[in-house]
């Protein structure tokens, strides 16, 4: 009688050990590719604000993180054109302001609302092709130019309101900023046309090519007889142009012009475009993800508001997820794990602590000290 000698199977590991799936995880994420962590962080957060609170699924609140979401994500789509060059625009809040004084004065004047909006919106223009000329012509570094028009558009918007708001009262305004479009309302109808705009015009048009071009590698966009300066010019005036549409929506949505409107909306516009994985060195990145990022960020401040957590925490936070963002989108993150276990192993096979642990035939300096004590 034949007997099988085979021996029975066994239930298969899934990891030998901790380096292992170490190793796994890390080559899922790197599966997932430059894009593919967005959904998985927002899938994340959606998951925790459904465990951490009843009211956080409910169609009215996701409506209302869409709404406060829809002006960031216009600000970031316009921030993402000028880091995707290697720049920065400091003065995209201060813009929105002057845009709403501006629209909100144009209109208690009788003037028709489109005309207003369109004033509104070349004033912000001008000062992005201001921006851009003083960058591109006068040499100084876009940190340094829109931080001094950050500081001049807000004293602007000031002068213009003559210290008090500027009430609006114009129903056809108002409604085309704050009415529902369809199924959703105005400013989450209008951040989602931008985004799909520029999206298309980054991936599809030769101006957006010129700009990753130029992220990429200013010097050798010049050498190839791209037109770099006026493409920064163009970037920085579309930057300030979405910021101006930005402002006009946040006044619609408070019916008043303010030259407090927009304060801390520029670096919530680089923190979504930083968290939607693009380098502040320029060349990477795209709109969709800057407005993920945003997103990503207005849902988390949402949880906390049902907590019921105060502002100051929220403000640490949200640092907390900036700085996250930048280590894994910069590489350094990836380093992590593998620093991390370096640290944890060396010291379990050698049984010294990483820093004294050292390779086969090398002295440490307490040894090369207590060499020289007997020579």
């Amino acid at each position: 009688m034949a007997t099988n000698t085979t021996p029975p199977p066994t239930a298969r590991k899934p990891f030998r050990s901790l380096p292992g799936a170490v190793t796994s995880l890390r080559t899922f994420v790197s599966s997932l590719g430059s894009k593919g962590y967005l959904p998985a962080v927002g899938a994340i957060v959606l998951l925790v604000g459904s465990a951490l609170s009843q009211h956080f699924m409910t169609s009215r609140n996701l409506i209302s993180v869409l709404i406060t979401a829809s002006v960031v994500s216009i600000l970031a789509v316009g921030q993402y054109l000028v880091i995707v060059t290697g720049g920065i625009d400091l003065s995209v809040g201060a813009v929105a302001a002057v845009s709403s004084v501006i629209v909100g004065l144009a209109l208690q004047q009788g003037t028709p609302w489109p005309v207003a909006l369109l004033l509104a919106l070349l004033t912000a223009g001008l000062i992005g092709i201001f921006n851009g000329l003083m960058i591109v012509y006068g040499g100084i570094t876009p940190f340094i130019v829109t931080l001094a028009m950050m500081s001049i558009a807000r004293g602007v918007a000031y002068m213009l309101q003559t210290g008090r708001q500027v009430a609006i009262e114009d129903q056809g305004f108002l409604a085309a900023f704050t009415a529902n479009l369809g199924p959703m309302p105005a400013p989450v109808m209008i951040a989602l046309l931008v985004t799909i705009v520029f999206a298309v015009v980054m991936a599809q048009t030769r101006f957006g090519r010129r700009l990753f071009a130029l992220g990429g590698n200013a010097e050798a966009a010049r050498l190839s007889g791209l037109p770099i300066k006026r493409d920064i010019i163009g970037a920085y005036c579309l930057s300030s142009l979405l910021a101006g549409l930005g402002g006009v929506m946040i006044a619609a949505q408070l019916t008043e012009g303010s030259a407090i409107i927009g304060e801390g909306y520029e670096l919530n516009a680089i923190a979504a475009v930083v968290v939607g994985g693009a380098s502040l060195f320029g060349g990477t990145g795209d709109p969709i993800s800057a407005v993920l990022g945003g997103l990503i960020i207005a849902v988390i401040l949402n949880i906390m508001d049902l907590l019921g957590i105060q502002a100051q925490p929220q403000l640490i936070v949200k640092g907390a997820v900036i700085l996250l963002a930048v280590l894994f989108t910069s590489g350094v993150g990836n380093k992590l794990p593998g620093a991390l276990r370096k640290v944890l192993f060396q010291q379990r096979y050698t049984g010294l602590p990483a820093h004294e642990a050292t390779p086969a035939g090398a002295e440490t300096a307490n040894q090369k000290e207590d060499a020289n004590a007997r020579h």
